[in-house]
């Protein structure tokens, strides 16, 4: 039972180690600015980015930073009432990863519901919101109870599109999980819908078993 418990919390320090680190070629976990001139892997990931969300419309991300490449940044920035510098810094790398893994989120409504499911074979609620994580070159803890211990707390008035929304439900603590997408709307897989659906936060049941909430980005 001893060394079950050391192995538990060396994996689970393991996972939260891998999820603030640069353990990804992403421009969200870089320390530096992106701006014109730059040709990395960085610019690679920002670029796709750029183009699922609509604003980087070059044919291929080639990871150069060149003037497509500054207009599409420019055109989000101004899209999302961001300062329009031009610049890829901690505000704007945070907003493109908000809205992409907002984004990757809807991409799977409708996947059914399978207990410890971490694919678009299925999902639990945690495996739903790991693997939006992983698809968006993040690291992230598997259980609703060690994703809870990560991020930032916010309050519930004042969530914002992206956080993670946390429940008591089949045991205490924090056991359900889900992705804030304003507007009082969260996406989750749910077992009692039987796949990943949105819900509302207002629903009784949620506000009865609100647990609480992290930022993650």
């Amino acid at each position: 039972m001893k060394k079950k418990l050391i192995s538990v919390m060396v994996t689970t320090a393991l996972i939260l180690t891998l999820f603030t680190s640069t353990a990804f070629a992403d421009y969200y976990t870089s320390s530096t600015f992106l701006y014109k001139g730059k040709n990395s892997s960085e610019v690679v990931s920002l670029q796709e980015d750029l183009k699922t969300l609509g604003y980087f419309t070059y044919k291929d991300c080639t990871g150069y930073f060149g003037s497509i490449t500054e207009k599409s940044v420019k055109d989000y920035q101004s899209a999302k009432g961001l300062e329009v510098d031009g610049l890829v810094g901690p505000i704007t790398r945070a907003a493109i990863k908000t809205d992409m893994i907002m984004w990757s989120a809807k991409q799977y409504l409708g996947v059914p519901y399978v207990w410890g499911g971490t694919s678009t074979s299925g999902f639990d609620c945690s495996g739903f919101t790991y693997y939006v994580m992983l698809k968006n070159e993040l690291a992230f803890p598997r259980t609703a109870a060690t994703q809870y211990n990560v991020g930032t707390y916010v309050s519930k008035s004042n969530l914002k599109p992206g956080d993670f929304v946390f429940f008591e439900t089949y045991k205490a603590g924090a056991s359900h999980v889900g992705i804030y997408l304003g507007n009082d709307q969260f996406i989750h897989a749910s077992s009692g819908a039987g796949k990943v659906i949105i819900s509302n936060l207002s629903n009784s049941y949620y506000t009865q078993h609100y647990w609480g909430a992290r930022r993650m980005i």
